[in-house]
C-alpha cells in the first residue's frame, strides 16, 4: 500500500497510508494526540514506581520517545514492550524528525536506538528504560497479569475492525495486573461495549483536537 509522510495539524508528522485515508496518528496533531491521550491520561497516573507498559501498535516509535521524555518528570522506571506487525522504515523515521519537533535532541541517540534495536531482545535505551520490541500479531499477544499500562494505538476500527473486538481485548484484560489501565483515542461505542464486555469498567474523557471523546479502560 502507499504511504507518504504529511504534516499534521500542530506542525508534526505521520505516516498515511493512502489507501486507507489512515493515518499512524491524527492528522489534527500527531503530538498533541499522543501526548494526550498516553501522557496525561495513561503515563500520569503512575508516580515514583517501575511501569510495565505494553504499546500495542509501536509503529513510528512517536509514544515510545514522549513516554522517555516525561518518565523522568514522574521518576519512573520503564520495562516497555511494544508490539508491531508491520514495523516502519529507517527512512520513514528519519523524515518524521520527531526529536526536532519536541525539541529533544538530546534524546536523537536513544529514539535511534530505539529503532535499531533487535526484535525480540530486551535492550536498554537508558539505565531507566528498557525496550522489547515484537514483531507479531496482536492476536499472539498471550501475557498474563504483567503490564500496569496500555497504549492501545491500533489503527482504526474503521479501516481494522479486527483489531477492536472482545477476542483481542479479553487478552488485554488478561495482559494486565489488577487495577492496570487501558487509554485509546478511540471512543466508539462497539469498542466502549466491547471493553465493558470482558470485564474493565470504562471511562469516556475527553478527546484530543479533533476528537470529541476518548476512553480509558480499568481492570477491575
Amino acid at each position: 500500500m502507499k504511504r507518504r509522510i504529511i504534516v499534521t495539524g500542530d506542525g508534526s508528522k505521520t505516516i498515511q497510508i493512502e489507501d486507507w485515508d489512515e493515518q499512524y496518528h491524527s492528522k489534527h496533531g500527531a503530538i498533541q494526540e499522543a501526548y494526550h491521550v498516553f501522557i496525561e491520561h495513561g503515563l500520569r497516573l503512575f508516580k515514583d514506581t517501575h511501569v510495565h507498559l505494553l504499546e500495542i501498535g509501536f509503529g513510528t516509535g512517536l509514544n515510545a520517545l514522549i513516554t522517555l521524555l516525561e518518565m523522568k518528570k514522574l521518576n519512573l522506571q520503564l520495562d516497555y514492550v511494544g508490539v508491531e506487525a508491520f514495523p516502519v522504515s529507517l527512512e520513514e523515521v528519519a523524515a518524521l524528525d520527531y526529536c526536532s519537533q519536541l525539541d529533544a535532541l538530546d534524546t536523537q541517540e536513544f529514539f535511534q536506538k530505539m529503532h535499531d534495536s533487535t526484535w525480540e531482545e530486551r535492550i536498554s535505551i537508558t539505565k531507566d528504560f528498557h525496550l522489547t520490541k515484537q514483531m507479531k500479531d496482536f492476536k499472539s499477544i498471550n501475557d498474563i497479569n504483567l503490564f500496569n499500562l496500555i497504549y492501545f494505538d491500533a489503527f482504526g476500527a474503521r479501516v481494522q475492525p479486527e483489531l477492536w473486538t472482545e477476542e483481542i481485548f479479553f487478552r488485554m484484560y488478561q495482559a494486565l495486573k489488577d487495577d492496570g489501565v487501558l487509554v485509546t483515542y478511540a471512543a466508539k461505542g462497539s469498542v466502549r461495549r466491547a471493553l465493558q464486555a470482558v470485564g474493565f469498567r470504562v471511562e469516556r474523557l475527553p478527546g484530543p483536537p479533533g476528537k470529541r471523546e476518548m476512553l480509558r479502560a480499568i481492570k477491575i
